[in-house]
């Protein structure tokens, strides 16, 4: 809501495999692809010619830095970015930690799909209960919400499919590392310390050594991996004085 009070036009969108879109299966999820549908999307939308702040959060960081590279590297249907701000997100493979459950399934052959048909409220609760801070936990009705949202189309059963991403960052490191290394586009992170998977201070340490040009909002102590639902209010903030500031 305090984005649309900002900005003319506000889009968000599920990607193919995520909420209330599509879930193919079998069906190889790429970040490339996911790329092609936002410039699709943009272009669908009348926005080709229009500039675009980019604002993302993990799986969705990854598609900003491809949307970046390709922007950058003035590809045919690339979108126009004004600006981009990533939020806790694997952006390093190196200082990227995966729960347990997601490395099974991206990696577990033949045991994912029997994982991914046993994954029931109560695991799925659990296990993202432990990527939110302590005092920032979804109640009950927002975990039956985002299970709702999982379970449409059967998305629980491309789970495993779509968690190749993890595996897709590493292999292409070079290319999206380098697309925010390089961009002369305004460049912004707003980060939740205490996320298990993209750790406190190693990440943020990495983040400042390799993006000196980028600016940064750490939120407080207690914020973990989903800044925009733990504290929609300083995230807000800290992505306007961002807007703001150019």
């Amino acid at each position: 809501e305090g984005l649309t009070q900002r900005f003319h036009r506000v889009i968000a969108l599920d990607f193919v495999g995520f909420g209330f879109s599509d879930k193919p299966r079998p069906h190889r999820y790429s970040i490339f692809e996911q790329a092609s549908i936002v410039e699709g999307l943009v272009r669908h939308l009348g926005l080709r010619h229009q500039r675009i702040n980019l604002l993302s959060h993990d799986y969705g960081d990854t598609v900003a830095q491809e949307l970046l590279h390709r922007y950058e590297h003035n590809k045919t249907g690339s979108i126009l970015i004004n600006s981009l701000c990533l939020s806790n997100g694997g952006i390093f493979p190196e200082t990227h930690y995966p729960r347990f459950i997601q490395k099974i399934l991206k990696d577990g052959g033949l045991l994912s799909p029997i994982i991914t048909r046993l994954m029931n409220f109560f695991f799925f609760s659990r296990g993202l209960g432990a990527v939110f801070g302590p005092y920032t936990q979804p109640s009950q009705a927002e975990y039956w919400d985002m299970w709702t949202a999982v379970r449409t189309n059967d998305g629980n059963l491309v789970v495993d499919s779509i968690l190749q991403y993890i595996n897709q960052r590493k292999k292409h490191r070079d290319r999206w590392v380098g697309a925010l290394m390089s961009t002369s586009v305004p460049l912004h992170l707003i980060y939740g310390p205490l996320d298990p998977v993209n750790p406190h201070p190693e990440f943020l340490q990495l983040y400042k050594k390799v993006l000196p040009m980028s600016t940064v909002s750490v939120l407080d102590d207690h914020i973990s991996h989903y800044p925009q639902l733990e504290d929609p209010t300083g995230f807000l903030n800290a992505y306007l004085n961002f807007i703001n500031s150019f």
